[in-house]
């Protein structure tokens, strides 16, 4: 080996490993004090890239959650209304059909059906969340279809789009106050050839439905309360169909928030696969470079006496 006084070449070789050892250590003490072994860029330009483009899908996501929840709670309430409104409407089909029994007083049945008319009509109105009924029609068009935002996706060529769930909101308007054809208590129902029914007669309304309001009192007619119950009946019909289409609507609503969920989990996981530290894993490094760190500083300590050690020769 040769030793010179003008080069050291083992202190240089000693401060190297303790210079790469300083490093990698900086490298620890920051991966356990952020949490993150990839906290920018320039730790590794791949992964750091795609979880920031994985976090800003996530934050897409929330907000998808978000439109999600609302619109359940849009369909929770419309849903209540609707299966309210049947149990309420059923109760004046059985009014028809006790006015149907002989020595009945038809003007005191009447008088409960025109109650439970009030009702109908307070249900429809009070089924609104954050100014949005579906139950209630207050306009001159259909209510057509409503649309909650469903999901958020990235294709593969790196495009994103938003789907949505489409709600038919018409096929279970219960009252057009405007133009009562547009509701299924309001419009018309055709029983027969000329016996025309509806439930509820909307006061100031802009376009009237034809059809008698159903209604009896003491000149009412046996064959009269037939055609009003087979009307009642048929009502009846329309709002089941109504509510088990909103109830598919919950459903897959429900469904779909439960995967939005899971979703959002797992993207997390992905992220926190590609850029979390393990702390355990760093925790043990740190004491091994810490070690490595001492040894290192001993070794250039050994390393700088060379020079002492050749002066010694000379005296």
């Amino acid at each position: 080996m040769n030793n010179s006084i003008n080069t050291n070449t083992n202190a240089m070789t000693a401060l190297q490993s303790l210079n790469q050892t300083n490093k990698m250590l900086s490298e620890t003490q920051n991966a356990i004090a952020t949490g993150f072994k990839v906290a920018s860029a320039s730790d590794n330009a791949a992964y750091w890239s795609i979880a920031t483009t994985m976090r800003s899908d996530n934050k897409a996501l929330g907000t998808v959650q978000d439109a999600l929840g609302l619109g359940s709670a849009k369909v929770d309430i419309a849903s209540s209304g609707l299966e309210s409104s049947i149990e309420v409407v059923s109760e004046i089909k059985a009014k028809l059909v006790a006015a149907r029994e002989p020595g009945v007083d038809k003007t005191k049945v009447q008088s409960e059906i025109d109650e439970l008319k009030n009702q109908l009509s307070s249900i429809a109105e009070s089924s609104s969340f954050n100014g949005v009924n579906w139950l209630q029609n207050d306009t001159a068009a259909s209510a057509g279809t409503a649309q909650i935002v469903g999901s958020f996706s990235r294709a593969a060529n790196g495009t994103v789009g938003v789907s949505t769930i489409d709600i038919d909101v018409s096929s279970f308007t219960l009252i057009g106050t405007d133009d009562e054809n547009l509701g299924l208590l309001t419009n018309t129902v055709n029983v027969s050839t000329g016996q025309n029914f509806r439930l509820i007669d909307v006061t100031g309304e802009t376009t009237s439905a034809t059809g008698t309001v159903i209604a009896v009192d003491g000149t009412t007619t046996d064959a009269a309360l037939d055609n009003m119950i087979q009307a009642v009946d048929t009502i009846i019909d329309s709002m089941t169909d109504a509510a088990a289409d909103l109830g598919s609507a919950k459903s897959r609503v429900d469904l779909q928030k439960d995967f939005v969920s899971k979703l959002m989990d797992s993207i997390d996981s992905g992220i926190s696969a590609l850029v979390d530290a393990d702390l355990s894993e760093e925790s043990t490094k740190l004491q091994a470079l810490q070690a490595q760190q001492q040894l290192g500083i001993q070794a250039l300590s050994i390393a700088n006496s060379n020079g002492q050690n050749l002066l010694s020769l000379f005296r």
